[in-house]
């Protein structure tokens, strides 16, 4: 025996010397990875045979497209890539002869491009085209830098100096439809001359028209300052796919106006018209829970440390056709610290910014042929400061900062100040700009970052966003650590992948809101009128108290002095945001001649206000004549009057035996509970989450709070009945009609294999266009398969059954449709059981396996916990 063989060998040793061959070996190794069925049509796509490249016929170019990250959202790489249009952009219609068009996403402030700018006689009119797309609604006016409120018949109504005085100005809006409306006073106007006519309707192009009167000279500089008006307007931009509510696209409840990331991107990369168009059955239904969960986490609360919340990632903004649809993608990303990646399948790998372990995974010494690992940065590159940028409403859309992270012991030890910037440009809340912020910082603290060679058995970890390594052996320094994949491409001369990464931040999702928030970014005083500042409304807490609902407003004093206020009282009005038919009510103001002020904020508390409903919210100072300033930003804010959840149901059960044709029966008992008012049900596909923020309840029952009760339900039509006699073959075929090879064999119709033949029955009362569902159980089956038909002149079929199991058919009737069969085919050995035949109805419950789950609700909307879920295979 040769002493330098295994057999003499400690098991630690072979385990070493293994690891040591397997470094230097080029083929795939059969590990996990390689078997993962998810990147089978990648391997289709480039040739793989099982333990390497088959060929070459794919260019490397074609196979590199198949991954793409995101770029950096700081640094070198964001100053080199293409950009969206800025904050000010949105201030000033473009105007060009051929202007491209635009599309908008999420809440911002846009102009769009002019249509027309003409004058006739003492008016001008003009139309801009603010949106290629129907968008949801336009919320607020500016002319020029004036914010400006309509009244009923569309007059800009004057300022409190003059300005648009006397019905000066008219402004229109077109929200986008498919068929849209010409303006009227336009085609009045225009139309003899050509100009506007009832055919100028822009179909499908959201946009807005403004109409203004020339003053006599006198008072032209009082009435329009700035000169001819400009007209920017707040939209509430694209309708979006939200797929949390249906996976299916062509339901048009499922597509809802939304802010949030995930959301956004889906619509861009495969509905949007400037986006990137791809199919969504392959983008993103085949990874549709990973996309379910990247939009419940941009939907999370985010508590603030003034109380409240926020939600964690919202995303708004505007870009034109002129712009690439990367360039909306970058901006996406940066707005939710995204993670992109396309797997070889065409499906779109999706991670906003929150560490979770399961899009963690694995990469060992074995999986990397050679790195390239950076532990710092050269000097040109280091960052002591990181100064976060993004577009702030409070100041009527411009590109603001928030406070900046730094490290003042690396700023003493380089000697001055290395500043960069986060533009987060799609970002409009501060708090998010200073989490987004954070998170980047962290990342420029860690300095290490490489490239690694990875080996193709290495490709789960291409397709993920974070990677622990286990790396004693060739990387003991990133032993243990996880890393952050940026970017991956192939590379053939390697035999694998090459992959840019950074270290990981430990502390990268650590945040606390007393400390880390910081400061709102200040709010440059807009000219007043008559000396008189405009509050800028810093939080409104909803107080109930004794079965009514209060708000607690807090205005910071301007510039933290008193004398500013000290004469003068703060006005503060309200209106439901919607009153019926998406028009918001009537203004309730109040007055408050002296309020408290605490630590140069001042704090009101008003009268009663509606409970449980939206309230738009704006505050103003009043001077000692009575005069008013301007009106403050309006805040929205939800007045729940009931914070505290309902207790959990004590039962929630299915009582109606199997099978269960067309319909399901529920019983629930409610505890004694106050806060208990009504209990919502759901009906979803089995193993599909539940999301009671954006799935429709299938029922609503109002129950009572007194007492404890019991309530019943039942989905769908109870009145369904089997058609087929002896469907379980209790005791024999009686009933059926046996072809060859078909016989009772303890409680099953048994086929053996010979010939093809039928277990065929009569069934009466179907005609042309009725629909029958079905089901059957197919069980001892070890060859051949079993077709499920309707019989007549002309045979409706199923496909063939060739797996032992349950099966759910939905067969249309035809005019010859007489009978129900059970067909075997030659080599078919196998058994039939449970058969169920019934006529659909429009009130049947959909066919499918379903989880059930109820929640009760107080009167406010607060959710109590779930019960369920009940699952319910519906025939």
């Amino acid at each position: 025996m040769h002493s330098g063989g295994y057999e003499r060998m400690s098991s630690e040793d072979i385990e070493r010397r293994v690891a040591e061959m397997d470094g230097y070996r080029t083929f795939m190794r059969s590990t996990t990875s390689h078997y993962d069925p998810i990147f089978t049509p990648l391997f289709t796509a480039i040739g793989f045979s099982t333990v390497g490249i088959a060929g070459t016929s794919i260019s490397a170019v074609s196979i590199a497209s198949a991954i793409a990250t995101t770029a950096l959202s700081i640094g070198l790489q964001y100053l080199l890539a293409p950009k969206p249009p800025k904050p000010d952009d949105g201030k000033q219609p473009m105007t060009q002869a051929i202007p491209y068009r635009h599309w908008v996403v999420g809440r911002r402030r846009v102009s769009g491009a002019y249509m027309l700018w003409d004058s006739k006689g003492k008016y001008l009119y003009a139309v801009q085209a603010i949106a290629g797309h129907k968008i949801s609604s336009i919320n607020r006016y500016w002319l020029h830098d004036d914010e400006v409120t309509l009244d009923v018949d569309s007059n800009v109504e004057a300022l409190a100096d003059g300005r648009y005085k006397s019905n000066m100005v008219q402004v229109y809006s077109r929200l986008g439809l498919p068929t849209e409306t010409a303006y009227a006073p336009l085609v009045e106007a225009l139309a003899a001359d050509d100009v506007w006519t009832e055919n100028h309707r822009g179909d499908g192009q959201a946009s807005i028209a403004l109409v203004a009167k020339t003053p006599v000279a006198k008072y032209y500089t009082e009435r329009f300052p700035y000169g001819a008006p400009r007209l920017s307007v707040e939209v509430d931009g694209a309708f979006v796919w939200d797929y949390r509510i249906d996976e299916d696209p062509s339901n048009p409840a499922a597509w809802v106006f939304s802010r949030n990331a995930a959301l956004i991107m889906a619509w861009h990369q495969c509905f949007n018209e400037f986006g990137h168009k791809r199919d969504y059955a392959k983008a993103i239904l085949p990874v549709i829970d990973m996309w379910k969960a990247e939009a419940d986490v941009c939907d999370e609360d985010v508590p603030l440390s003034g109380g409240g919340t926020e939600k964690r990632y919202l995303c708004d903004g505007f870009a034109t056709a002129e712009n690439d649809p990367k360039v909306g993608t970058n901006a996406i990303l940066a707005a939710c610290d995204g993670w992109i990646c396309e797997r070889g399948d065409g499906a779109l790998l999706f991670v906003v910014g929150k560490f979770r372990e399961e899009y963690c995974t694995t990469l060992r010494d074995r999986d990397i042929t050679g790195y390239q690992l950076q532990h710092d940065v050269l000097f040109k590159d280091e960052c002591n400061r990181l100064v976060p940028k993004f577009t702030y409403p409070a100041t009527d859309y411009t590109t603001s900062d928030t406070d900046f992270f730094e490290d003042t012991d690396a700023q003493l030890l380089s000697g001055r100040v290395l500043a960069q910037e986060a533009d987060y440009g799609w970002c409009t809340q501060w708090r998010q700009a200073r989490r987004l912020g954070i998170r980047d910082w962290r990342r420029f603290q860690q300095k290490k970052k490489g490239t690694l060679d990875v080996r193709l058995c290495g490709i789960n970890a291409v397709y993920s966003r974070w990677i622990r390594m286990e790396t004693p052996l060739g990387l003991p320094s990133l032993h243990d650590a996880i890393i952050e994949n940026r970017r991956s491409v192939l590379a053939l001369t390697k035999g694998g992948y090459t992959m840019d990464f950074i270290q990981h931040p430990e502390n990268i999702d650590d945040w606390t809101p007393a400390t880390d928030e910081g400061a709102a970014p200040p709010v440059p005083p807009k000219p007043t009128i008559a000396g008189i500042p405009t509050p800028e409304i810093d939080t409104i807490e909803v107080v109930p108290k004794s079965g009514v609902v209060f708000l607690r407003i807090s205005i910071p004093v301007p510039d933290g002095d008193e004398d500013e206020v000290d004469d003068k009282s703060l006005a503060v009005r309200y209106r439901l945001k919607d009153a019926g038919l998406g028009v918001p009510g009537e203004w309730v103001e109040q007055i408050f001649h002296e309020p408290e002020i605490v630590a140069d904020v001042m704090i009101v508390s008003t009268a009663p206000v509606p409970s449980d409903e939206l309230l738009e919210v704006e505050a103003a100072y009043i001077s000692a004549k009575g005069k008013y300033g301007l009106w403050s930003i309006t805040e929205e804010i939800f007045t729940t009057s009931d914070p505290v959840a309902p207790s959990a149901l004590t039962v929630f059960t299915q009582t109606a035996a199997a099978p269960h044709l067309g319909h399901a029966v529920f019983s629930l008992t409610t505890a004694n509970d106050a806060h208990l008012k009504t209990v919502k049900l759901y009906r979803k596909a089995t193993g599909v989450a539940l999301n009671i923020a954006v799935d429709t309840p299938l029922a609503t029952l109002t129950v009572a709070s007194s007492i404890a009760a019991t309530y019943g339900y039942t989905d769908g039509d109870a009145s369904r009945t089997n058609i087929i006699s002896n469907g379980d073959f209790a005791a024999s075929l009686t009933g059926w009609t046996a072809g060859s090879g078909w016989s009772w064999n303890a409680g099953v119709a048994k086929k053996t294999a010979g010939t093809a033949s039928d277990l065929t029955q009569a069934v009466g009362g179907m005609a042309a266009g009725d629909v029958m569902r079905i089901a059957v159980d197919m069980s001892a089956r070890t060859a051949g398969q079993m077709t499920i038909s309707l019989t007549g002149t002309t045979n409706v079929n199923s496909t063939g059954k060739t797996v032992n199991g349950s099966y759910l058919e939905r067969l249309t009737a035809n005019a010859s449709s007489v009978g129900f069969r059970l067909r075997g085919d030659a080599t078919f050995d196998g058994a039939g059981d449970n058969v169920v035949v019934f006529k659909e109805t429009g009130t049947c419950a959909p066919q499918g396996v379903w989880d059930y789950y109820a929640v009760p609700f107080n009167g406010s909307g607060v959710a109590g916990a779930t019960s369920g879920p009940v699952t319910v295979t519906i025939i």
